[in-house]
């Protein structure tokens, strides 16, 4: 059993298939009814009308109807298109069993517990006749598909067939008066529509179920005896033919089988069972561990079964339907009915070859299931799962195609598949090994080969190979050499594709679909909902696939789509050009035309040959809005837009490509707010300055236009603004535009208009226009406020523009391939604009838009007589308009002089900084670029770093130090130029050098040196200040060689000894009364590595302390150590003082120093770690700290966290961690 579907529900009492639809109905115990599409496995509807269990229901053949009938005695017929209960059917006094609608007439029958059946007219919504004769509940009733017969089954133990001729003569035609008479009679008592034909007894208990043959005058039947009876009638009798035993328990359903000689039966034994209907045997039975079957459906055109359980439904088919085929050049051999065939695609002839053995049906599913072909040797492999699995062997003569006779006796063999890998040579899986046997056309082994993985089947993968497949990937494996070529997880592979120049390969999987090259490395994979059935390669290396329901095409960069839908599955064999061959599951074979122009065109894409694109776009019907959002998608806005016809999209394409001139054109066409505010961002991205100011005067955004004008230094225009802003009485706006001119005696003008007399009299002072200040005094009188004294003025003016900039230059470059060709803006457009152009708008100068349109308030025009009108009313306060020249019409700027223009404006490359940070991982270079928080992430992987205070300062200079500023012009920003190492004037443009660091390792020489000089003079504090710099600067620090990354290494161990000990000094300075402690301090001071010079100096301290202490042992220790290290002649003096003063005597106090055990110095504490202790270190300066010190900041270094996991410091470009 195939299960195609299955479902999790309430006990399933009746089910139909949809006869075109993927569809299927479920009446369930709970009274609910289901509508399931079992290709997509969904549940696309559900009925919840009826009260109590629906044991039976029905889909129409043609209309948009079902019926169902339940145990609250009704029967409801429902549209499923509007999803609601049409109508009612009431007469039933009892629970109905089943519900089923005739194939031809208006009708409906249904069985009940009232031991009645009904026959409804579901048009005039009558019962038309009820047949009664049963006494007991009739447990099913059914139309014969093709005679007027019906027949029931009952639980008074016997079948009866009805015959309803009279019924049909009475629907067809009851026109004459005679006959309306005898159907009153009829009506008054008890017709004779329906009488019985047959009553079948045999049974010993009560019948559950009968049904007719489809063809055949023969009715099985299943009864509570858990027999199968089949029977047989003529025209005057019926009689019992054989019974079928094998059931445990009451058989609940049973038909035969529309497609194959097979009678199914279901029963409450939790089992399915097959029979073969001619031998009169069982063939297969299916079990379930728990769920009794109830019910049994047959699709009425497909090869699919579905039975109904105690838990949900199945949908299953018997065998399998996929025809084996095995393709060589331009010829097929195929398998079909007990026959190989052999088909020819140029001239589509098709041939029988050689009859087949038949294997006899004691099981199903044992056709054949793959074909394997050799061209040369003429040979045909096929292998079945007969005997659990066996290949036949047929040579074919090169006679005998054509002539349906040739028999011949196969080489036969076990084996789980068989393919041919060479000429004359063949694989076999032998599963129970798992090994290949290679076999020679006589049938022997030549060879044996372990593989490489548990394989479950073999396919061929070039001379001498074997693509083996195991449940969780395919491995190809060499039989000659004996090892793996290629391997791959994938899901579970049901068919082979290769291309025919065998370079690619699709794996094909139930849901999914994999592409690789021959060595099995992967490509892409496509997932489908819905069931994969076949596929092949078509010669652009396009693969073309099918699903149950529709043709695709899978690309090499993995993009699919459709090309067709399907009625019924195919099975694609060949594809060449846009004819697609493919067999069809009763083994036809078929052209289907195709339009491959969609895949070509995404193919031509993605392969860059833009000349096809091109072609394809002038000439091909190509549409619709997937291939526009697939352009989109795949960056080629400006392809897109010469599919587009809708303004909006064109608009947003447009803008998305950059194409300003299509941008105005659709902007225009839609005239709305926000697509010309759009436009504008756009132009003013480009720099194309007279569309942004014709894009703010289509909005009337006239701050955005005064502001334009001021940044583009248009001083005559900005006035025409503040004319305006005057003409529509905006004040705001006026002293805006008064402000960004500069124009000191409006602004004075605007504020005394507006009442602001004090703020007129400040700004009058203030610029020093006197005349003014004093006349606005005299007006306010006392209320003159005071100026601010001893503060510096500062006038409100903006610079003067140098330039009245306009567009901005545009660079030259080759035309785009899509330039030019894809103009879909008409030629005859293009002239007429060109005519229209007087002047190119790069020069023009552009007047604002006509006054009607800016006052909103007033029909105020430029015309002469009412210029005059005006003036002669300037009294009265009307508006002086005298020098406002403004044109009647505005024309649309062009973008530049010519559409077919050669210039496109440069696409911003990317920041020097943002190029030294690309693959660097040195902290001091991405410092250097400003990115200061890549910086701290870096040093605080690299070294733990979390003190980031510190450096600031030194991130700073950096940063500052590595771009050098050029000031343009007064009102542009100041432009940051980044200064590169080691640049020359004759170096590439395009090749960037790592930044110029103002942190060299060359001056930590000098800083050393100054902190030696330091602790030499015993300035302790500034000597610590110098080593803490060198410990800070280090980290930022890059250098150029690996010699010098150990130096820098050396350098933080001398800068930490130092630290440490100098730490240990300026606290022991601080300790005045604590004198073991000022000793102990000065011994691990003496412990440190420092230089000579230090050394001596440091051991003298430590001895005078100690001797001072009465510590003579210790002071003697010192002493001896001080002789050792060539001290000069004063220290060498006082040191055999001393060891002569201590002679043998002893330490009056005890320190926590014991110089025989060597130790470090915990850096926070100050107390020794001896060898053997644990301690905790620092990962920047391998300071070492006691663990209890660990989380915290080092003390020494004061950047790192103690005990922190870092990776080490990286100071070197080429330096690899």
């Amino acid at each position: 059993m195939l299960t195609k579907f299955e479902t999790k529900s309430n006990r399933v009492k009746g089910l139909s298939f949809h006869s075109k639809r993927p569809w299927i109905l479920t009446s369930l115990h709970s009274g609910v009814i289901q509508l399931w599409d079992y290709r997509m496995g969904t549940l696309i509807d559900r009925f919840d009308e009826h009260d109590g269990p629906v044991r039976g229901v029905h889909f129409h053949k043609s209309q948009p109807l079902f019926v169902s009938g339940g145990d609250d005695y009704k029967i409801k017929v429902w549209n499923y298109k509007t999803h609601r209960c049409l109508f009612t059917l009431l007469g039933h006094l009892d629970y109905i069993r089943t519900v089923q609608f005739h194939d031809e007439y208006p009708w409906i029958v249904s069985a009940s517990d009232d031991q009645t059946i009904r026959i409804w007219n579901w048009q005039s919504r009558t019962c038309i006749s009820v047949l009664t004769g049963h006494n007991h509940y009739v447990m099913c009733a059914s139309f014969h598909p093709k005679e007027d017969l019906v027949v029931s089954a009952s639980l008074d133990q016997t079948v009866r067939v009805w015959d309803i001729g009279a019924l049909r003569k009475k629907t067809v035609s009851p026109a004459d008066d005679m006959l309306r008479l005898s159907q009153m009679n009829t009506d008054l008592f008890g017709g004779v529509d329906a009488v019985v034909k047959y009553v079948l007894e045999g049974h010993d208990r009560g019948v559950n179920w009968a049904s007719f043959h489809p063809s055949l005058p023969l009715i099985v039947s299943g009864a509570d005896d858990r027999q199968v009876k089949i029977w047989r009638m003529n025209d005057t009798k019926a009689w019992e033919v054989d019974t079928l035993r094998g059931h445990m328990n009451n058989v609940s359903c049973v038909m035969f089988h529309a497609k194959q000689d097979i009678i199914v039966s279901n029963s409450e034994d939790k089992s399915i069972r097959i029979w073969d209907a001619t031998k009169r045997t069982g063939i297969q039975t299916f079990r379930r561990e728990h769920d009794r079957f109830w019910i049994l459906a047959a699709h009425p055109e497909m090869n699919l079964l579905a039975a109904g359980h105690d838990s949900g439904m199945i949908v299953f088919k018997l065998e399998r339907e996929r025809p084996s085929f095995s393709v060589s050049g331009d010829t097929m051999y195929y398998v079909k009915d007990r026959f190989l065939r052999f088909y020819e695609f140029s001239s589509q002839k098709d041939n029988q070859v050689v009859s087949i053995r038949r294997p006899g049906s004691m099981s199903l599913n044992q056709g054949p299931r793959t074909l394997s072909y050799s061209p040369t040797e003429n040979a045909v492999l096929i292998c079945s799962d007969v005997d659990g699995g066996s290949y036949e062997l047929y040579i074919i003569p090169k006679e005998s195609v054509g002539r349906s006779d040739y028999m011949q006796d196969a080489k036969k063999g076990a084996g789980g598949s068989a393919v041919f890998v060479a000429r004359n040579r063949f694989a076999v899986l032998d599963k129970s090994s798992n090994q290949a046997l290679v076999k020679n056309l006589k049938n022997e082994i030549v060879k044996k080969g372990t593989l490489p993985v548990a394989t479950d089947a073999i396919f061929y993968a070039g001379t001498g190979n074997l693509l083996c497949k195991a449940e969780d990937r395919v491995v190809i494996f060499d039989l000659q050499q004996r090892i793996v070529l290629g391997e791959l997880q994938t899901p579970s592979v049901k068919y082979i594709v290769w291309s025919s120049d065998m370079e690619s390969v699709a794996l094909l999987s139930k849901h999914a679909i994999v592409i690789a090259n021959k060595k099995l490395v992967h490509r892409c994979t496509l997932h489908e909902t819905i069931r994969v059935k076949s596929g092949a390669w078509d010669e652009n290396g396009v693969f073309i696939y099918t699903t149950l329901n529709h043709i695709k095409y899978c690309l090499p960069n993995g993009d699919s789509g459709i090309i067709k839908t399907l009625d019924v599955p195919v099975y694609i064999t060949k594809v060449s050009g846009s004819n697609i061959y493919c067999l069809d599951r009763e083994g036809k074979n078929r052209v289907i035309s195709i339009d491959a122009s969609e895949y070509i065109f995404k193919l031509a894409l993605f392969r860059k040959r833009y000349d096809h694109v091109m072609s394809m776009i002038k000439n091909s019907q190509l549409c619709g809005q997937a291939v526009i959002s697939y352009l989109q998608q795949k960056g080629f806005p400006e392809v897109a837009l010469h599919f587009v016809k809708d303004e909006r999209t064109r608009f947003n394409l447009a803008l998305e490509s950059g194409n300003i001139q299509i941008a105005v054109a659709s902007a225009k066409e839609i005239d709305e707010k926000d697509h010309w505010y759009r436009l504008g961002i756009e132009a003013l991205r480009q720099g194309n300055t007279s569309i942004v100011e014709y894009a703010y005067q289509r909005t009337k955004n006239f701050e955005r236009l005064s502001f334009l004008y001021l940044v583009t230094g248009n001083i005559e225009k900005l006035s025409k603004m503040l004319r305006i802003a005057e003409i529509k009485n905006d004040i705001m706006g006026q002293f805006h535009n008064a402000m960004y001119l500069g124009d000191i005696r409006e602004r004075v003008k605007i504020l005394e208009n507006a009442g602001h007399l004090p703020l007129a009299y400040v700004t009058a002072a203030t610029h020093g226009l006197t005349e003014i200040s004093e006349r606005l005094a005299a007006e306010l009188g006392d209320k003159v406020p005071s100026l601010p004294e001893g503060k510096a003025r500062s006038l409100l003016m903006p610079p003067a523009p140098l330039t009245s900039s306009g567009d901005w230059p545009l660079l030259r470059v080759m035309r785009g391939v899509f330039e030019g060709g894809l103009d879909v803006i008409g030629r005859a457009e293009e002239e007429e604009e060109e005519e229209g152009a007087g002047a190119d708008w790069g020069e023009e100068e552009l007047d604002i838009v006509d006054v009607e349109r800016v006052i909103q308030n007033g029909d105020i025009t430029a015309e002469d007589d009412e210029a005059e009108q005006n003036e002669e009313n300037e009294e009265e306060g009307g508006w002086d308009l005298e020098d406002l020249e403004l044109p009647p019409e505005i024309d649309t700027p062009k973008a530049s002089s010519n559409v077919r223009s050669l210039f496109v404006a440069p696409s911003p490359g990317m920041p020097v900084s943002q190029i030294w940070i690309n693959k660097s991982s040195l902290a001091g270079e991405h410092a250097a670029s400003g990115n200061f928080d890549t910086a701290m992430r870096l040093l605080n992987r690299q070294l733990g770093i979390k003190n980031f205070a510190p450096l600031k300062p030194l991130f700073m200079d950096l940063h500052m130090g590595s771009h050098t500023y050029l000031r343009a012009f007064a009102m542009a920003s100041v432009i940051s130029i980044a200064v590169e190492k080691g640049w020359s004037e004759s170096a590439s443009p395009n090749v960037r050098n790592p930044p110029a660091l103002v942190f060299k390792f060359s001056q930590m020489d000098e800083k050393l040196k100054a902190a030696y000089r330091a602790t030499t003079e015993g300035k302790f504090p500034e000597a610590l200040r110098l080593f803490l710099n060198i410990l800070h600067i280090i980290p930022l620090i890059v250098v150029d060689s690996r010699r010098e990354v150990d130096e820098v290494k050396e350098l933080i161990e001398i800068a930490r000894e130092y630290v440490l000990g100098l730490k240990m000094e300026v606290k022991r300075k601080e300790l005045k009364d604590d004198l073991v402690r000022q000793q102990e301090l000065a011994a691990y001071f003496a412990n440190s590595k420092l230089q000579k010079i230090h050394m001596r100096l440091v051991l003298t301290s430590a001895m005078t302390i100690c001797f001072k202490g009465g510590n003579y042992a210790t002071a003697a220790h010192f002493a001896r150590m001080l002789l050792e290290g060539s001290p000069n002649e004063a220290q060498a003096k006082k040191a055999r003082q001393v060891l002569q003063a201590c002679g043998d005597r002893k330490d009056a106090n005890q320190l926590n120093y014991d110089y025989r055990n060597p130790f470090v110095v915990c850096g926070a504490t100050f107390v020794p770690i001896y060898r053997g202790q644990k301690d905790v270190s620092c990962p920047y300066c391998a300071s070492r700290f006691v663990p209890s010190i660990a989380g915290q900041l080092c003390s020494v270094c004061e950047l790192a966290v103690v005990g922190a996991d870092a990776s080490g410091l990286l100071c070197f470009a080429a330096q690899t961690r």
